[in-house]
């Protein structure tokens, strides 16, 4: 997966300031970002870094006086995952039900649910609030057939089949994730029941039959221009399970919701990140 890495110059600096400007950047396709002396450095993927939104968030920024510039280049080809892979994560009790783990490190509590996660160049262990979010809902809800868009590491479909869903389709635009996803597949005997496919929305065209939930933890933009691709796979009574956004931006994805036929059904948030659970 190719990256570019940015470096933003914050002047005058403040930690405030820095830590808003990277909650508003995650708009433009930010995964990550590193403290500097100046500023941030982010990380985006290629394929996703939305400049036009960057350059909005920077004109629109509320600190009067408060001056942001930056300067792209592509950045190293490497894991991005490393320290992960290297030193992996401790388990996560999700609802004293649900227990996420890697290879490394076994769950010492007894738990309904277990599963093992091998994260390799793709995202999504669990440990992001958004992921641990889906996962609560689909402890309550997971049934019948389950789409995945982004499946990332494929940790939701797997959540999903072994909460009940008969199966689970993902589909990633990321080589590795989706080869990821059907190797996290295998390690948790759920194989049989997932297809994991390389592309983007788009993909979903390509899949026979309407699914009963349909999961997506990506950012704002791609969930207000993929959401009619969803429902285009929805039946009446389908839920959409969406989450990879702020509480903030609850309000608009909420009024494109209603402009495609979905309704509300709820809403949890985690820090300043949110879920909605929307109906067919």
């Amino acid at each position: 997966m190719k990256y570019f890495e940015v470096e933003f110059t914050i002047s005058p600096f403040s930690v405030d300031a820095a830590d808003l400007f990277a909650s508003l950047a995650g708009e433009a396709g930010f995964e990550t970002f590193e403290d500097t002396e100046t500023g941030l450095k982010g990380y985006v993927q290629q394929s996703l870094f939305d400049e036009d939104t960057l350059r909005a968030c920077i004109e629109d920024f509320p600190f009067e006086g408060t001056s942001i510039i930056y300067n792209v280049r592509e950045a190293e080809d490497r894991d991005w995952n490393e320290q992960w892979e290297q030193e992996g994560f401790e388990p996560i009790v999700i609802a004293d039900q649900l227990v996420i783990h890697d290879g490394r490190h076994l769950p010492e509590v007894d738990s309904k649910v277990q599963i093992e996660i091998d994260a390799k160049l793709a995202f999504g262990t669990g440990t992001h609030e958004t992921t641990r979010m889906i996962c609560t809902q689909l402890l309550k809800l997971a049934k019948g057939r389950v789409l995945d868009c982004g499946t990332g590491t494929g940790i939701l479909s797997i959540c999903a089949l072994k909460l009940g869903a008969s199966e689970a389709v993902g589909y990633d635009i990321d080589e590795w994730s989706a080869d990821n996803a059907r190797h996290n597949a295998v390690i948790n005997r759920v194989d049989d029941r997932f297809t994991s496919l390389l592309g983007d929305a788009s993909v979903i065209d390509t899949i026979d039959g309407n699914f009963d939930i349909v999961l997506a933890n990506i950012n704002r933009n791609i969930l207000l221009a993929d959401m009619p691709k969803f429902v285009s796979k929805m039946h009446e009574g389908s839920l959409l399970i969406l989450s990879g956004f702020y509480s903030d931006d609850c309000e608009i994805l909420l009024e494109k919701a209603h402009s495609i036929g979905l309704e509300f059904v709820s809403k949890t948030t985690d820090q300043d990140w949110a879920c909605l659970v929307l109906k067919h």
